[in-house]
């Protein structure tokens, strides 16, 4: 059982390594190569999946005093698969963002960098307001008084100084309220 399991880890090297050469050669095809090589590539990770569950399978029918050692294998096997897959698709975002530059002569300021930072603040602004609505619905269900009537509320008085003299204007008490539902 366990010569198959290594049949099955040569395979995935070779395979995999196919696939590193091609992933780095993707971006400096001309566009007509580049949709073969895509093609390809596609059609090799695919077959590293199915060579991936054809592992795990093995694995599985391994008795458990000696499945660990194998265990730990496909573990750092589909870490390596997910790095394949991630390194293929930034081949193909690299290549059309030069084909994108080139067209639009831009400097290349946008990158996959900017773009990640952009999702990843979209998602944390959408979230926030999630979190904004359910706590206004909260207080409108609940009839919530405008005044604070919890700890996590504090009152603040600002103080006039000669650098803020005339500038501030109070005609009370300043509320700050730092809500529950913002500390998740």
């Amino acid at each position: 059982m366990s010569s198959d399991f290594e049949g099955y880890e040569q395979d995935f090297a070779v395979l995999t390594a196919e696939i590193t050469g091609k992933i780095a050669r993707v971006p400096r095809l001309p566009p007509d190569e580049k949709k073969q090589m895509v093609a390809n590539v596609e059609k090799q990770l695919e077959e590293a999946r199915e060579l991936l569950e054809q592992m795990d399978l093995e694995v599985r029918e391994i008795p458990p005093q000696s499945r660990g050692m194998y265990s730990n294998r496909m573990r750092s096997y589909k870490q390596e698969m997910g790095k394949l897959e991630t390194d293929f698709k930034r081949s193909r975002i690299a290549y059309s963002d030069e084909v994108r530059n080139e067209l639009l002569g831009d400097d290349g300021n946008s990158s996959e960098n900017q773009r990640a930072h952009l999702l990843d603040n979209t998602e944390r602004l959408e979230r926030s307001s999630r979190r904004l609505e359910a706590g206004y619905q909260i207080a409108v269900e609940t009839g919530a008084s405008p005044m604070p009537k919890t700890p996590n509320k504090l009152w603040h008085k600002p103080k006039e100084s000669s650098l803020w003299k005339g500038s501030l204007k109070s005609s009370g008490p300043i509320f700050i309220s730092y809500p529950n539902f913002l500390d998740n």
